[in-house]
This record gives C-alpha cells, sequence and structure tokens, in this order.
C-alpha cells in the first residue's frame, strides 16, 4: 500500500524487468481491480491480453513501446477505453456481440478481442495515446454528503471548484436527483436519478445555492458535442449497463446546463482559483479518483496550494475541500474545512458510488 493525501491505496505495479514483463503485470494489476469493481469481462480480457503480451501475440505488438509509460496514466484502462470506442463506433462488429446488454463470458468474448487488436491495431495505437477520461456520476451521491455538509456549516452559496474533471458531469451534481432508503434531495424532474445505498443517519436536506461551476483538466472535454460524449461512453466498462444509463441521462442534464472545463494541471489552476478569497462565497475545491492520475511533486505541491489558500480563508469566506480518493478496497471521503483546517472522515465510498458507509468522525 501507499500514501495518497495521508491516506492508504492500493500500489501501482513495479515498472522492472523486461518490457513484455512490465506490460503484462500492469494489465493483470488492473485486471483484479476490474474484478473487485464487478466487470468479470475486463477483467478477463485483461488477464488473457496478459498471458498475450508475454506470448508475443497481437497485444503484445499494440502495447509495445508503452512501458516507459507513467504508472498514473494507466495503460490498461487506455486500452480497454479505445477497443470500446471502436466497438461503440460500429468499427468492430464481431466484438460487439459480446459488449453492452450482451456483455458475455470473458471465454467466449477473447477471440474476438484479440483479432480485434491485430485487425484494428492502426485505429488502436494513436486512441492509446489518449488520457483516461472517467465521469462516473454514480460518485455524486457521495460528494454530495459533503456539499450538504458545507452548505449547513457555512450559510453560504458554494463556488465549486472541481479537479480532473474531465467532462465536467460531476460539477453539474446538483442537477441530479439522488434517492438513498428514505432520504430524497435535488429536483425530481431530472432526467438522472443516482440510487445508492447510504448506511447511517442521511445529511441533512437543505436547498443549495450555486454561485459559480468550474474545473480544470489536462484534457478537458466537451460533454455536449458527440466526440466528448463519445470519448466518456468509451472509458464506461462494456458489462456494466446502469452505469451506462446513467451517462446518457447526465449527458441530458449537460446540454442543459453550461460549464467551464480549463486545460490545466490541478496544481497551477487551484494556486490561480484560490489567490483570492471571495467574501460570501464557500470556495469548494473537489475531486473523486483523481489522486492516482498525479504525480507524487504534483500532489504535494496542488495540497501545500490548497492548504496556503485555507491560512487565508475567514469565516466571511471559508475554504473546503472535499475529496473522495482510493483507500484500499473502498474509497474514503474525507473534508476539510477552513478557517481552522478541521478534517472530517466523512464515509467509506465503493468506488462507482455506492455503497456510502458514513464514518462521521
Amino acid at each position: 500500500m501507499v500514501e495518497v493525501d495521508g491516506r492508504r491505496m492500493q500500489p501501482r505495479p513495479e515498472s522492472s524487468g523486461s518490457a513484455p514483463a512490465i506490460i503484462a503485470r500492469r494489465l493483470r494489476f488492473q485486471a483484479r481491480e476490474c474484478a473487485i469493481l464487478g466487470s468479470g469481462l475486463y477483467a478477463g480480457l485483461l488477464g488473457r491480453a496478459a498471458a498475450d503480451v508475454e506470448a508475443g501475440g497481437p497485444a503484445w505488438e499494440l502495447l509495445r513501446g508503452h512501458e516507459d509509460d507513467p504508472g498514473p496514466s494507466a495503460l490498461a484502462l487506455r486500452l480497454m477505453g479505445s477497443v470500446h470506442r471502436r466497438v461503440l463506433a460500429g468499427r468492430l462488429p464481431e466484438l460487439a456481440r459480446h459488449y453492452g446488454e450482451a456483455a458475455a463470458n470473458p471465454e467466449h468474448a477473447w477471440p474476438a478481442f484479440r483479432a480485434a487488436l491485430e485487425s484494428d491495431a492502426a485505429a488502436l495505437r494513436p486512441l492509446l495515446e489518449r488520457p483516461v477520461q472517467t465521469n462516473e456520476v454514480g460518485r455524486c451521491g457521495a460528494l454530495l454528503v459533503g456539499f450538504l455538509g458545507i452548505a449547513a456549516r457555512t450559510g453560504l452559496p458554494l463556488r465549486l471548484l472541481e479537479l480532473g474533471a474531465s467532462g465536467g458531469l460531476n460539477l453539474r451534481w446538483d442537477r441530479y436527483r439522488y434517492q438513498a432508503g428514505e432520504f430524497a434531495w435535488g429536483p425530481p424532474d431530472s432526467p438522472l436519478t443516482v440510487a445508492f445505498e447510504l448506511v447511517g443517519e442521511p445529511p441533512p436536506s437543505l436547498p443549495i445555492d450555486i454561485a459559480e461551476r468550474r474545473g480544470c483538466d489536462p484534457a478537458p472535454l466537451d460533454a455536449t458535442s458527440e466526440e466528448g460524449r463519445l470519448t466518456l461512453r468509451s472509458y464506461l466498462w462494456a458489462d456494466q449497463p446502469q452505469r451506462a444509463d446513467r451517462l446518457r441521462a447526465a449527458l441530458a442534464v449537460a446540454a442543459a446546463t453550461p460549464v467551464q472545463i480549463d486545460r490545466a494541471g490541478a496544481a497551477a489552476w487551484a494556486a490561480a482559483r484560490l489567490a483570492e478569497p471571495v467574501p460570501g462565497i464557500a470556495a469548494v475545491v473537489f475531486h473523486s479518483i483523481v489522486m492516482q492520475y498525479l504525480e507524487e511533486s504534483e500532489r504535494q505541491r496542488l495540497a501545500a496550494t490548497i492548504w496556503a489558500a485555507g491560512e487565508r480563508a475567514s469565516a466571511g469566506a471559508p475554504l473546503a475541500w472535499l475529496r473522495m480518493e482510493p483507500a484500499g478496497e473502498m474509497a474514503d471521503l474525507r473534508l476539510t474545512t477552513w478557517p481552522g483546517g478541521e478534517e472530517t472522515h466523512l464515509a467509506r465510498v465503493g468506488y462507482h458510488g455506492n455503497p456510502v458507509e458514513l464514518v462521521g468522525g
């Protein structure tokens, strides 16, 4: 295990040994993660792809040269997203029979997947250069717990500043409906209902005023464009149709709710946005499953930037840092607020947002 934001998370696979061994390790690492998160199809395909790399097959021919890619760039997820994109574009009809609602045993899907790696290699190679882009709106149920707590504590409108925002779907969280047992929040007529299991005392259900919504990403997407929608769909796992349904509904919301996503790195962007407190507004820096994609030096600069901004905060211009990040088999939802710098461990959360197990300590 390694430290992220002072918390424990799964280690990245080692980057030593031969090129095929490095790539195979990275594929198997992600295969185990996919299995834990309920994607038997991706777990099976990645495990077989790792063996194919070691055997010098089409997976190796496609991925060779990527052994020196930074660990945070998630080669295995880039591979699966690239192939899924070609399926969604109608370019791999044989493999499409094993994806989506028809997702099958990976043993049955593997021959078509392996054939695609070989026959479609020319199209897949440039796609592999793209970063992972995941807007998992299922995580908004957990984030809502934090936003409600911030609103209750400050009584002020929220200035939303999301790091690693991609297409900004999670910046539109207040336009979604939430349902967890008897707890409900958000517009009843929203195209998207985020249903999740909430373990513990529900947070206070109160209205929240959004003063600003803005995000940053090294390679931002336009969730209202055909290209952006295709990219976001491609990084969903092909045997998890419920996530695809949530995404389709969130994209409908995005079309009616514009947001600004700046092309920038997390630390530099946060420093610019937090340079001066804004009186009468609570600034909220938030992110979900982002830290693993940042190099250690960037994480350290980001934390130092936020803490420095916290020292400038006041009761009339408070700052909150809300984050849902890896912590072993589940993610931790943590909140730090200024003035004061008080940190609260709010919840343990499934990586795709379900369940949300409140901690409150």
